[in-house]
Order: structure tokens, then sequence, then C-alpha cells
């Protein structure tokens, strides 16, 4: 705890000197961006929808940290949307430590008092209108220390960008992809290829043997060129959020729709939930740490959704359009 408390104090008196400098340590400039992309997000979604987000942060005194959290309920456009930032400070329980080291090889001490920083971004937008898409963006940066000496022992960056539609509109999904392969390529052009197999396996439902959506770009874990090279990649990825999402959703809030589209929109919805609550790791980390805002974890969940028993969608419709590419993921633009 003691080197915990020495990283945390030594960050805080770097933070009271000023704006973050290009030579302070990588999780400081990880969480000055995550910090200024939050803003550019809230301004850009606010412009669109016309309601201002409300804006509550958070400390964690026992621990270490702080966190911000942005959210839009029933908006203009927007049923929910919420834009989360958080700066941890902690300890890893024994469950995460177990499911490093055992679930994704981490080469951790086996020791039980491992303290560790992670700063990140998180954000879900859900629209009224059932033909503008739900999307998703998350990207953090996680480091261990050394319980005794306070050096990073272990480091990686993680994140993406996924888009969710309700009803398939084949231009916003090439014009989203395209956009992210863009961001991939300023750093290496195999990185597209790789991330967009990631998302789909990842973002998969197994139980129901469908991908939550039309994909877009995941990663975890990665270490595997330089941190400065890496950060810009996620600097550039998360830069493509605001043009890679509000021209789609410019285009498709307005557009008519009917009660069986929103049926349809809610039952796309309770899928989402059910990824979210069983499948994905960050929810599972995020309860694990201690002090855990329930609230900022569960923000990413919609307003409503829906579970009607034996579900079917009707042959030849635009729902099993949908159902057909989230059974078969597909390239919406080249691979290379």
């Amino acid at each position: 705890m003691a080197s915990k408390l020495a990283v945390f104090e030594q960050d805080k008196l770097l933070r009271s000197k000023g704006p973050i400098q290009d030579d302070a340590p990588m999780r400081l400039r990880m969480e000055a961006y995550v910090k200024d992309l939050q803003n550019r997000i809230v301004a850009g979604i606010e412009a669109v929808d016309g309601k201002t987000f409300e804006r509550t942060t958070w400390e964690r005194p026992d621990h270490g940290g702080e966190g911000i959290t942005c959210v839009i309920q029933d908006g203009n456009i927007m049923e929910k949307a919420g834009v989360a930032v958080s700066v941890v400070y902690s300890q890893l329980s024994k469950e995460a430590a177990y499911q490093m080291r055992h679930d994704r090889g981490k080469a951790l001490p086996e020791r039980d008092d491992l303290p560790f920083f992670v700063t990140g971004i998180s954000q879900v937008m859900h629209a009224k209108n059932p033909n503008a898409p739900t999307v998703h963006l998350n990207y953090r940066y996680f480091e261990v220390f050394d319980p005794d000496t306070g050096a990073p022992l272990i480091w990686w960056f993680g994140g993406g960008a996924d888009l969710t539609p309700s009803f398939l509109f084949e231009e916003d999904c090439v014009h989203f992809h395209s956009l992210y392969k863009k961001a991939c390529d300023t750093v290496d052009p195999d990185f597209y290829s790789q991330f967009k197999v990631n998302c789909d396996k990842y973002f998969y439902n197994g139980h129901r043997g469908e991908t939550r959506g039309i994909g877009g770009v995941f990663f975890d874990d990665l270490d595997s060129k330089p941190a400065e090279e890496l950060f810009t990649l996620v600097r550039s990825l998360g830069d493509q959020f605001l043009p890679s999402y509000v021209p789609i959703l410019e285009k498709r809030h307005a557009m008519p729709y009917t009660e069986e589209m929103v049926e349809w929109q809610q039952i796309r919805r309770g899928r989402y939930v059910e990824f979210n609550l069983i499948w994905d790791r960050g929810t599972r980390f995020g309860l694990q740490t201690p002090c855990a805002r329930v609230e900022s974890i569960m923000m990413t969940l919609p307003l409503t959704a829906r579970w009607e028993y034996m579900y079917q969608v009707k042959p030849n419709s635009r729902q099993e359009e949908l159902e057909s590419v989230l059974k078969n993921p597909k390239d919406w633009i080249p691979l290379h």
C-alpha cells in the first residue's frame, strides 16, 4: 500500500504544477487525454441533441483517484447517453489478480497486495429513433506496480469502438469502419485487420450465437510497440469518434419509424444488456475494484429494453437482414 500511496502523491504533485507535459509519466498523459476527449464528445453530442449532459464528479478518498460521469437521459435525440472518465489507484483483488494470471497470462508475482493504476474513458449512446445506431467507445491505460519499489511491473493499453444498429444501413457501416481503419493505419497498417477480428470475437453473445453489433475495432493487453506509438494510436482512434458517429446520427435521428421497429430496437437492446452483464470483462473488473462506483459502471446500459419469450424474426424482413450479419460478420471494407 505504501508504494501505491507514494505514486499517488507523486502524481498529485505533478498535476498541481499545471498542464501535463510530454515528459510526464504515461499514466498522467493518458489521464489528461481522456478528460479532454470527454469534454469534446460531450460538446459534440450536446450540439446535436440540444440538451445538456448532467455532470457528476466523485473521488476515491480511501484508495486514490477520481471520476467524471456525464449523462443525458431522455434528451431530444438521445434516450440515454453517457461518457465517463475514471482515474483509479487501487490494489488488485484476489479475483482480479487470478483472472490476470490464469486467464490472460500476465506475469504477476504470486502475492495479493499488488497496487495498480488505471485511467480510461467509457461511453455508450442509445438514440431514441430505432434507425439511429447505438455506439460504444472505451480506451484505457493500465499499470501494475511493484508493491515494494513502486516501479511499474507491467503496462498496457486497451479499448476500441463499435457500432450496434437495430436496422442495417450499409453506408453507415462502411463509413464507421473506414475512419477507424484510417486511424489504425497511422501506426500500423496491420492493426485494423487484427482489431476488426478482435472486435467481432470479443463482442459476441456466445449463448445467442451472434455478435452484439456490426463491429469496429477492439484491442486489449496491447504492449507490442513502444508506449509512445501506442499512445499515438489511442489518440488517433479517440479523435475519430465524433466524425465516425455524428454524421450517422444526423442522418438517422429524424427518419420515420413504426411501433414494430421500436419493439425490435428494444429486443436488440436486451441483447446489449446480456453482453454487458454476462460477457464483458470491463464490467466484471469494475465491480471487483474496491470502492467501485456502480452507477458509473452501469451507466452504459440503455434506459429501456425488452425480453420477449421465443421471439422470432419474420423471413425476408429487415430484422432478419440484421440478424444474418450478426450471425455471420462481414468485412465492410478491404482488410488491407
